[in-house]
């Protein structure tokens, strides 16, 4: 997913492991948990709490559409795990006593089974009985050809669709759907366990206009959606009659607040039961109320200045390795992430398999920075624009501290802070000669990462880098079998990118929240994504 994305999210082992064995069925490819496999059922939780309602302030608006195939921000995605189920999901396992999420980890949601041919190209999934959508209408192998269809023709899902490599989707019976690919994939189900893959009612979708479900839904999950008002909230209850069980919880309620002192206000008050994108610089005097409890976790979110090449002087490469050069890592995690985050040395996350820091050579260098915009012809400096996404605080403070910098070696960064919804269509439409962008795989591999970030054809290319060297490598890498091959490939990738420098690096932030100490159930997913369903109080 995206500097809106998120697009999460961890090894590829498990699915290595898993494709080369061959045309077995997932219980013995996935040791799925009690808590990972789902079981066909129609009664509440015996932990539900009558009336009990959760209120979550969200940082970047109250989420940009309720279709799960158009998704493209983190708020949205959380809605279409909400309301819509996918073939296959992500696991979760115990760790120090907490159950964490694990984007690397498949196990069965709608599909109950599947089996792979020898040749890796085509996978068959068996649907599990009984299963219904929110209408009544029966989950079943024309929902999931339909799904896909038509989740090829969207702009979000339609580029994952493309980066899986999905040829052809069948129905064998109504229980059954076989998959074709056009090349072995070593992310295919994991592709599958994304919001953007989910499963949708066809006599729903078909019987009302394309874009009914921007705004309504048509899912199996185990909420359904009372209201929303984009600019302010969404609002679900629980679906009591949930195939895996009705939720813990009776409604959830997602509040838009911009300004990060009254998502803390709100929290400390006990007028929102979590906060989301709390400020880095707030959590060693939250974390001290008895009443608050704040999750700092390291995750593959990724922090940068983006480029765009099509821009003077960000057309030339001296220029845009002059301010990589003037970009001090360890300052910016001192005193903008306050400790609460680690520096980045490549275009992926380092806790992204294949990571290297290669290739990597910058570090604070005045001197360096100014004899390159010299050679650029720029010995006198220049004066550009910095977009900013006026939701997030911390970027701010990235701004402000750059342009002090700058300003070291005669260039004027004039800060253009927007409101989310003017910097989505600034970015969206590379009309940002710079930018600063974070972004969160959903699935923690380069392949998906790249696929939309620096791939020519990226849907979330907001710098339009273009390079030829790299769409071939990627080319090559995403249908390489061989682990070890692949993972010598995207190294040379990221060597490459850290060479043309569309990005200056800054820092992986930790994902911060805030939550009321009677609030349980919460499971952090590398994604970022917050799955309702198993939130209660």
């Amino acid at each position: 997913m995206k500097s809106k994305k998120i697009l999460v999210f961890i090894s590829t082992l498990l699915v290595i492991m898993l494709l080369s064995a061959c045309a077995k069925s997932s219980n013995s490819q996935e040791s799925a948990t009690s808590s990972g496999e789902p079981q066909v059922s129609t009664t509440a939780s015996a932990k539900s709490s009558a009336g009990s309602t959760i209120t979550i302030a969200y940082s970047q608006g109250a989420g940009q559409t309720m279709d799960p195939h158009d998704a493209g921000d983190l708020t949205s995605a959380s809605y279409a795990f909400a309301l819509y189920d996918q073939l296959v999901t992500s696991g979760t396992e115990e760790k120090d006593g907490k159950t964490v999420g694990r984007t690397d980890k498949i196990v069965p949601s709608l599909a109950e089974s599947w089996k792979i041919s020898d040749d890796l190209t085509t996978y068959t999934f068996v649907l599990h009985d009984g299963v219904k959508f929110q209408s009544g209408n029966a989950v079943n192998a024309d929902a999931v050809v339909y799904s896909f269809e038509r989740a090829k023709d969207k702009g979000e899902s339609g580029s994952l669709y493309t980066l899986a490599n999905i040829k052809s989707v069948t129905k064998i019976d109504d229980k059954t759907v076989e998959f074709k690919l056009g090349a072995p994939n070593h992310l295919f189900l994991k592709y599958l366990a994304t919001f953007s893959f989910s499963i949708v009612d066809p006599s729903v979708a078909k019987s009302n206009p394309d874009d009914y479900l921007t705004q309504h839904s048509a899912g199996s999950g185990a909420f359904i959606l009372e209201k929303w008002d984009p600019a302010t909230e969404a609002v679900f209850v629980a679906n009591k009659n949930y195939w895996k069980g009705a939720p813990k919880v009776d409604k959830v309620v997602i509040k838009y607040v911009a300004e990060a002192s009254n998502r803390e206000l709100f929290l400390d008050k006990g007028d929102v039961d979590v906060a989301l994108d709390i400020p880095a610089k707030d959590v060693e005097s939250l974390s001290k109320k008895d009443n608050l409890t704040i999750s700092s976790q390291s995750s593959n979110r990724i922090v940068y200045l983006g480029m765009n090449a099509k821009y003077k002087p960000f057309d030339q490469l001296k220029v845009r390795q002059a301010i990589n050069y003037m970009i001090d890592q360890q300052k910016l995690i001192k005193d903008v992430a306050y400790n609460q985050a680690s520096p980045l040395k490549s275009s992926i996350s380092s806790k992204s398999p294949a990571f290297t820091s290669e290739g990597y050579e910058y570090k604070y260098d005045l001197d360096k920075a100014k004899t390159l915009l010299k050679e650029a012809g720029y010995e006198k400096g220049f004066t550009f624009d910095l977009t900013v996404n006026s939701s997030t605080q911390d970027y701010e403070d990235i701004a402000v501290l750059l342009k002090a910098e700058l300003e070291k070696i005669g260039v004027t960064l004039n800060i253009n802070k927007v409101a989310p919804a003017q910097y989505r269509e600034l970015i969206n439409k590379k009309s940002a000669a710079a930018y600063l962008g974070k972004y969160t795989s959903l699935v923690n591999d380069p392949s998906y990462h790249y696929g939309f970030l620096l791939d020519s054809k990226g849907a979330s290319n907001y710098t339009g880098y273009s390079s030829k060297v790299v769409d071939d490598l990627l080319a090559k890498a995403n249908v390489e079998p061989d682990e070890a091959k692949r993972t010598e490939l995207y190294k040379q990738v990221q060597k490459q990118i850290t060479a043309d420098s569309p990005w200056a690096y800054l820092y992986e932030s930790n994902l911060i929240a805030g939550f009321n100490k009677d609030v349980q159930g919460y499971i952090f997913y590398p994604d970022e994504i917050i799955r309702f369903s198993s939130l209660y109080k």
